[in-house]
């Protein structure tokens, strides 16, 4: 009977080009070559949801990772050059972040619990004591801002989670390798590294990166070579890696949030609040007289004579009902950015100055930090740069209140003034109008409608009376209107001090520039602050061991590069690493299992061990020319992933069967073949398919752990065996089959149910004649009828026994 029970089974429309199980759930992830991800769950494989590729993330996927807890899934785009990390629950993206070049393979780990870690988790916490929680982003602002929805930005400051430190490897053509903190922060660019990386996996303990490299050869030849590097300060700084590495984490999303708070504000400014500017430009460029626009205006509010070319322009471009919409849509506007300045740049910019006054302390520490890179002058100066953006911040909140307050007393004046021209009621309360306010008009009239010929040479205008735009413009230019500054008590003393001006406790303003610069500009002076430990960490991996194994068979351009071998496990009991490989060209019937232990200081005399398959998949064969024909029979291997520590699950083919035969899928036990003491001697100068004759080679029994795969060339394999599951791809990348591996079949189940109720019915038939007398003939027969239907159920018995020994 077949080991493994098939629960699912799904022919698909796109080939698939990588699959990955989910770590703590029943769920595979799938991702095709129309650049869908798609998400399957193990029951009937039901599709959970699908991602289609969009703008923002891109249509070549290039590789899989699942966060550990599985909360997470992240995948890499080709073409967009970036990862995209996505929430597994909602099929919703949570964060992206761009690489210098294309991914081909990614490893996500977490790091073993260590209670040194306990100090530093308990006190880390401690900034929720004293920061407010930050408000959510508005959901009406969604064009721009989807990936960081209402529902989301809570969840981006939250990736954190409750879990220990987690790693997420991500490797690429030209030697890239970069080491990303919770999947969000880059805390190390390797440096030592040739070739294409084609699987990646950093240990447990940090101790060292295994990485399995495509190297072109002098002769212009592939080889494929295992490396693997000393990651020795990761490890012996865990405490101090994780706490950086958490601060540095909410750097990096709170200045997305004000990236996104700033983008929300963009879109509150409306294109409706240049209008004013625009009509007064055009009536400029179409009027006859040589009277200033400033002097019409004066003119209509002095006397109450408007001009007729002004006239015309306010009754018939701009309307009584264009001018009450307009007034509105500059308050509305200049509400909602008020409220998203207070609410969340100044609250974000607050929570960003206290992290980074935090990691300034723990660069202080130098004896604890200093290896990591911290730099206390670097931290400072991204400080001053935050103190620089909360400033810039509190300007517009001040141009925007000054903003309001001139335009309504315009606005309310140019109504009443519009009204009398169309011989309209004028409402007693809009009537009335003081000399304060008159006064109040006359300065606003000559501080924003003088024709500037400057600015029509820059922006094709000759006015700028609404001042809140160009603050949230992203450009390098000065501020069109910058704030006066004049009559400022604060600005005059320090001015006047040099000492003061000088000092470093102040944090400097930029009057000419724009939110969006000052912005732009403490971003980059972050990043220098977040990329120096990077760098650090970076230089101290050195390559510990490098091993050519084989030269590839040419590769076919529709197959996956993610399914070939070799892959990558960690045994994190034992502290080893095992790489698993095949070399068809020289021994297509052995699998080689390569052994490392995590520290690379600790060396593995048997470290190298060769698997041969030809072995018979099933002994339960009665029939002595069936078992001399198994025997005969030699496998080759397809595809191998570690099941877990002791097992190895594979797909094999026989050699001498036609190519379009069914297939096997094998759990082979490790536990025999890994305990041979043969020692095989390295040759440096030689790749290890050139010095094959030394490996020793195990020969394992696996019993009835294999299963035929009907109707299907199977070719590639899927594996999780926390989860106990596992998931078949055909050849054509289209046809797949889900098992779990550690269940009887229902056949079985069934034969065993039976088995357990006749042995139910002897004993009870034992029991009761047992407790019976023999002196009736009822008796007899009945004592009689036991015995017979013990007899018959000891057969069934002794059957099934036999049945399951074999």
């Amino acid at each position: 009977m077949p080991a493994f029970r098939q629960v699912g089974e799904k022919q698909l429309p796109n080939p698939i080009l990588f699959m990955a199980w989910s770590p703590k759930r029943d769920l595979i992830a799938l991702a095709n070559t129309a650049g869908e991800l798609l998400l399957h769950r193990l029951a009937n494989f039901q599709r959970v949801w699908s991602l289609s590729p969009n703008e923002n993330t891109g249509k070549q996927i290039t590789s899989l990772a699942w966060r550990p807890d599985g909360k997470i899934l992240a995948f890499s785009v080709g073409d967009t050059k970036q990862v995209v990390l996505c929430d597994a629950e909602k099929a919703e993206i949570l964060h992206l972040f761009p690489v210098d070049y294309p991914v081909s393979c990614m490893h996500w780990m977490e790091v073993q619990s260590d209670s040194s870690l306990s100090s530093f988790s308990d006190s880390e916490d401690e900034s929720n004591r004293f920061l407010p929680k930050l408000p959510t982003l508005p959901k009406s602002y969604s064009s721009t801002s989807k990936i960081f929805s209402e529902e989301k930005s809570d969840e981006v400051t939250s990736l954190l989670g409750e879990v220990r430190l987690n790693i997420l490897v991500v490797g690429g053509p030209s030697g890239f390798v970069e080491l990303y903190a919770y999947g969000l922060y880059k805390i190390a660019t390797l440096n030592e590294i040739t070739g294409t990386c084609r699987s990646l996996c950093l240990s447990s303990d940090l101790k060292s990166l295994s990485v399995v490299t495509e190297v072109k050869s002098s002769h212009d030849n592939a080889e494929i070579h295992y490396i693997q590097l000393d990651t020795g300060l990761l490890s012996s700084c865990l405490p101090e890696l994780t706490r950086m590495a958490r601060k540095f984490t909410h750097i990096s999303t709170l200045i997305q949030y004000l990236r996104l708070s700033l983008t929300c504000m963009c879109e509150a400014w409306e294109d409706i609040l240049m209008q004013m500017d625009l009509r007064l430009t055009k009536f400029v460029q179409e009027k006859n007289t040589s009277t200033q626009v400033q002097d019409e205006f004066l003119e209509l509010l002095l006397w109450g004579h408007a001009s007729p070319e002004l006239q015309a322009l306010l009754m018939n471009q701009l309307t009584v009902k264009g001018l009450k919409m307009l007034g509105q849509s500059i308050e509305s506007s200049y509400s909602s950015i008020q409220k998203l300045v207070i609410s969340h740049l100044q609250s974000g910019s607050e929570a960003l100055l206290y992290h980074l006054s935090e990691v300034k302390g723990m660069a202080l520490w130098k004896q604890k930090f200093q290896p990591l890179g911290l730099d206390p002058s670097a931290i400072e100066d991204a400080i001053t740069a935050v103190g620089s953006f909360t400033l810039k911040a509190s300007e517009l909140l001040q141009v925007i209140d000054k903003s309001m307050k001139n335009f309504k007393a315009f606005f309310r004046w140019l109504y009443v003034a519009m009204l009398r021209m169309s011989d309209d009621h004028v409402p007693p309360e809009l009537n009335k109008m003081t000399q304060k306010d008159l006064a109040f008009v006359a300065d606003f009239l000559s501080e924003h409608f003088s024709a500037n010929e400057e600015l029509f040479d820059r922006k094709g205008k000759y006015f700028n009376v609404e001042r809140v735009g160009q603050y949230l413009k992203d450009e390098d230019e000065d501020l069109v209107s910058p704030p006066n500054m004049e009559g400022n008590h604060w600005v005059t003393f320090v001015q006047q001090n040099t000492h003061i001006k000088e000092s470093s406790l102040l944090f400097p303003t930029f009057p000419q520039k724009s939110l969006h610069f000052v912005k732009r500009m403490m971003e980059g002076t972050i990043d220098l602050c977040l990329q120096k430990p990077a760098e650090v960490i970076g230089c101290s991996v050195k390559q510990a061991v490098c091993l050519p194994l084989y030269s590839p068979t040419e590769r076919l351009e529709d197959t996956p590069q993610l399914f070939e071998l070799p892959s990558l496990w960690n045994d994190k009991n034992a502290g080893m690493l095992y790489v698993v490989f095949c070399m068809p060209e020289i021994s297509p019937s052995k699998i080689y299992i390569l052994r490392r232990a995590t520290d690379p200081n600790r060396s593995i005399f048997n470290s190298l061990v060769a698997i041969h398959l030809t072995t018979p998949l099933n002994t339960n064969i009665d029939d002595e020319a069936a078992l001399a024909e198994s025997v005969d029979r030699v496998y080759s291997c397809l595809d191998a992933r570690l099941y877990d520590d002791e097992t190895l699950t594979v797909v094999l083919q026989g050699q001498d069967e036609d190519e379009n035969r069914s297939r096997l899928l094998a759990q082979l036990p490790l536990c025999s073949a890994l305990r041979y003491e043969d020692v095989f001697t390295w040759d440096p100068t030689l790749r290890l398919d050139q010095q094959t004759g030394g490996i020793p080679v195990q020969e394992l029994t696996w019993g009835n752990q294999s299963r035929d795969l009907e109707n299907m060339k199977a070719q590639y394999v899927a594996v999780n065996g926390i989860r106990k599951v596992s998931c078949v791809l055909s050849s054509n990348l289209r046809h797949i089959r889900v098992f779990e591996m550690d269940v009887e079949d229902e056949e079985d189940e069934e034969r065993a149910d039976e088995s357990q109720d006749i042995s139910t019915d002897q004993e009870r038939l034992e029991s009761s004649a047992n407790l019976g007398t023999t002196g009736a003939d009822g008796d007899e027969a009945e004592a009689e009828t036991c015995e017979e239907m013990g007899e018959a159920s000891g057969d069934t018995l002794e059957q099934t026994s036999e049945s399951d020994t074999l």
